[in-house]
């Protein structure tokens, strides 16, 4: 049981590290404190649905529709260049009055860009419903539900702390050149999400 947990945890958090859209956004709401609770719940909750069903071997149906993949890579590519653009724009703008003063969008909004970066994300299906789905069946019974809980666990471990503790780098982001410089990483990695997810499909 012990064994398949930490198997779980850490299968998890070694997926959830790489740098990505999601993890660029939350980061950047724990930076300006806005929205960060619901935001990183969405998150987790989202990545548990997954995980619980990567667990129960729901990750057949990716396999019996060929199609799943290509669309959410189109689908995904094009919000990652809208999103990249709109991050490349704000920093070439250099306005980041609103972003100083604590303001930034609605929580809808907000929560509705983060179900975005979620839910439009094929990496998302492949880590969760396929690789993590996949090393769960090397477990039975009850140390296979040890694996997916330790599983979840770490989503939320991750998510908390990234949402949580990008705060302690507010600090150094008091400045407009500081955010120019954020925006623009941000934007660059989107941009790079995205032509790699369109490489992929030609």
């Amino acid at each position: 049981m012990l064994s398949a947990a930490l198997t779980g945890f850490f299968t998890s958090i070694s997926l959830i590290l790489a740098i990505g859209a999601q993890n660029a956004f939350v980061l950047r709401q724990g930076l300006m404190r806005a929205h960060v609770l619901p935001l990183v719940l969405l998150c987790a909750l989202s990545d548990a649905m997954l995980i619980a069903a990567g667990v129960a071997g729901f990750g057949a149906i990716v396999t019996l529709w060929p199609a799943f993949p290509a669309i959410m890579a189109w689908a995904g590519a094009a919000f990652l260049l809208a999103y990249g653009a709109a991050r490349l724009r704000a920093a070439w703008r250099g306005d980041y009055a609103l972003v100083l003063a604590g303001q930034s969008a609605g929580l809808w909004p907000t929560l509705a860009a983060g179900a975005a970066f979620t839910w439009a994300n094929p990496h998302v299906y492949l880590d969760t419903l396929g690789l993590i789905g996949a090393v769960s069946t090397a477990f039975e019974g009850p140390a296979k539900w040890a694996f997916g809980t330790a599983a979840v666990a770490a989503s939320f471990v991750f998510f908390f702390s990234l949402g949580f503790g990008a705060r302690y780098l507010a600090p150094y982001l008091r400045t407009a050149r500081a955010w120019q410089v954020l925006d623009t990483l941000i934007g660059a990695v989107m941009w790079a999400l995205a032509f790699g997810l369109v490489r992929g499909q030609l």
